[in-house]
């Protein structure tokens, strides 16, 4: 393989990796999305079952029967959380994009790792960083 050969197939890796990197901020945040509408709806639909005074007085079942929308929403949200909604989203903080960002510098460090082994590195964005050969006499 020459070095022209060498540096197109370097050239599309970090293409892919750059491209892989960004896609991740999109998909992040319409998990975050859901997990929220979900999780309004069940607090919204919980505190209608626990104000009404029908709840009381009939069976745990039949209550459950008589509120579907916190029925629906409780069994969607717990349905979310098997599914693994909590590794498509990292716990909150007050930054922004730190679930993104933490994703991003994990994929990063994980290339990175790879990378050592052919004198490469990259960036948290997933650029290539060429080392210099270490000439051993």
């Amino acid at each position: 393989m020459n070095s022209l050969e060498q540096a197109e197939d370097l050239k599309a890796f970090e293409r892919r990796l750059t491209e892989y990197i960004a896609c991740l901020q999109p998909a992040t945040g319409r998990w975050r999305i859901i997990l929220i509408v979900v999780s309004v709806c069940t607090a919204t639909g919980a505190w209608n079952w626990l104000i009404d005074p029908e709840t009381q007085k009939v069976s745990f079942f039949t209550s459950l029967w008589n509120h579907p929308f916190f029925t629906i929403s409780c069994i969607t949200l717990i349905g979310l959380f098997f599914a693994g909604i909590h590794k498509r989203v990292v716990a909150p903080s007050m930054y922004p994009f730190h679930s993104v960002l933490f994703r991003r510098k994990s994929i990063a460090a994980r290339c990175r790792t790879v990378l050592a082994e052919y004198n490469m590195s990259c960036d948290d964005t997933g650029k290539l960083i060429l080392k210099p050969r270490l000439h051993v006499q």
